[in-house]
């Protein structure tokens, strides 16, 4: 398990276990969720085309790739947890990392949790309502409850956690690989009515950003790749060939079910319908039809319970670095959950639910994610120059961050124009991160009030949840 260092202590490191084809398995796993049970209804809407559509989902998985070679890049020099909070602090110091985990708190993180489990309602509803929208109250309650439920597992236990993302993985695999199949078949059999003129649509600016952000979010996970550097055999070279590999399979099951989805879906009710596999299994499968809103509601649960996960484990370590309550760093004694960062996670996903409209989230958050996103690699660039001696175990081709920020420019400012209203919101939220850095992170010589009642809060939450201040491994820097 360890080995032997100079002064005699024993150093633990984690043996290299996972291999390529692990390395494949886990971004497949991770990129595969809700998202191609709900955006293919999201990216017709904005094209109103079959042919567009196809072309922005097989663009959605090249831009993709760019951005997870990018991080690649990132995460092997820069190994601190946290994601863009790490890179952004590292490039450009804590006022910058600061506003990107405020904006993560309050939108991205929690937005992200209330589409998929507002999917998981549509998808559990939608069955007992099959010639109509199902209500939405229900809908929402449906989200809430799943919510509330992955939130006490969480809390409760890792394993339990854990065993519930390994079981529910399978589901959306089964799920993807009947649509296909039987879409396929469909075609074949001569059903191609659904394929007439198929570049008949819109094709205005807006509209195509919007669809390009319904067909990135089921690429979502693809940031979150070089988590398993450290676990895995010869990193530097399995990682770049894992990401070659599996973001073209990824790619290609999203066109193959999109294909499926229009060959029996006509235009009409994939423009009405969010729950456009329930629609497929009423259509081909007849008295077994629930077999697809049941497997495609497994792996929203799963993925419901894979992001709270990650969530909590990211504000604690803002907590750690002194950029969020230190609440957010208490775990529990016994289970070593962070029970506190959780429940205020849950807290604000719950507050999402006022809309059970997917596509108004999806459209809401994207572009602050985005622009996220694009400033970590911007940091990228910005380390080469900075700091040119850091390790760089993988350096990829500076034209790929160049044409990966091309695009990133384009989602983020055509938006912008066409949907101002949002863009001011999102805007508005992560400047209001500003004031909040320099009174609660910067300003050191606070009034004594204020440490007594940041204190009393902190012991309350202790003593509440039966939990401990854990610090972080290393500190970064900036």
């Amino acid at each position: 398990m360890g080995e032997e260092i100079p002064n005699g202590d024993t150093k633990v490191v984690l043996k290299r276990k996972i291999t390529l084809f692990n390395g494949v398995g886990i971004i497949i796993g991770t990129i595969i969720g809700s998202g191609i049970f709900i955006s293919p209804t999201g990216v017709f809407i904005y094209t109103e085309s079959v042919a567009a559509s196809l072309i922005i989902w097989l663009a959605c998985g090249l831009l993709s790739t760019l951005g997870a070679l990018c991080y690649a890049e990132l995460g092997t020099s820069i190994t601190r947890s946290g994601g863009d909070y790490a890179y952004i602090y590292t490039a450009f110091g804590p006022l910058p990392a600061f506003l990107r985990i405020w904006i993560a708190l309050l939108i991205i993180r929690p937005t992200t949790q209330a589409i998929v489990a507002l999917t998981f309602g549509h998808y559990v509803v939608k069955p007992f309502f099959p010639e109509c929208d199902p209500p939405q109250d229900a809908v929402k309650l449906l989200a809430a409850v799943c919510l509330c439920v992955l939130t006490a597992i969480n809390c409760i236990s890792v394993r339990w956690t854990m065993r519930i993302q390994d079981v529910f993985t399978s589901s959306k695999l089964l799920a993807l690989v009947i649509i296909i199949i039987a879409g396929l078949y469909y075609i074949f059999i001569g059903h191609t009515e659904n394929f007439q003129k198929p570049f008949e649509g819109k094709y205005d600016a807006g509209s195509i950003a919007l669809a390009f952000y319904s067909g990135l979010f089921a690429f979502g996970g693809w940031n979150y790749l070089n988590f398993v550097t450290e676990e895995l055999q010869d990193p530097y070279k399995n990682l770049p060939r894992a990401i070659w590999i599996a973001m073209p399979m990824v790619t290609i099951i999203y066109v193959m079910a999109n294909l499926a989805y229009f060959a029996v879906v006509s235009k009409m009710e994939m423009m009405s319908n969010p729950a456009v596999a329930a629609v497929f299994g009423d259509r081909l499968f007849g008295s077994w039809s629930w077999v697809i809103p049941v497997f495609v509601a497994l792996s929203t649960f799963g993925g419901v319970n894979g992001v709270l996960f990650t969530s909590a484990r990211l504000f604690a370590t803002g907590a750690q670095e002194g950029h969020m309550p230190a609440f957010f760093s208490l775990f529990h004694i016994e289970r070593q959950t962070p029970i506190p960062s959780l429940f205020f996670t849950c807290v604000i996903s719950l507050l999402m639910l006022t809309t059970s409209n997917v596509f108004d989230l999806i459209n809401y958050f994207s572009q602050t994610l985005w622009l996220s996103v694009g400033v970590s690699v911007v940091g990228m660039l910005w380390l080469r120059r900075a700091k040119p001696n850091i390790p760089r175990p993988i350096k990829v081709n500076i034209i790929i961050p160049y044409v990966f920020l091309i695009a990133i420019g384009c989602l983020v400012i055509i938006p912008a124009i066409t949907n101002p209203r949002d863009t001011g919101i999102g805007i508005a939220i992560m400047l209001s991160g500003i004031p909040v850095y320099y009174l609660c992170v910067k300003w050191k010589n606070k009034p004594e009030s204020y440490h007594i009642f940041s204190g009393c809060i902190l012991r309350f939450m202790q003593r509440l949840c039966s939990c401990v201040y854990v610090e972080a491994a290393e500190k970064m820097t900036s």
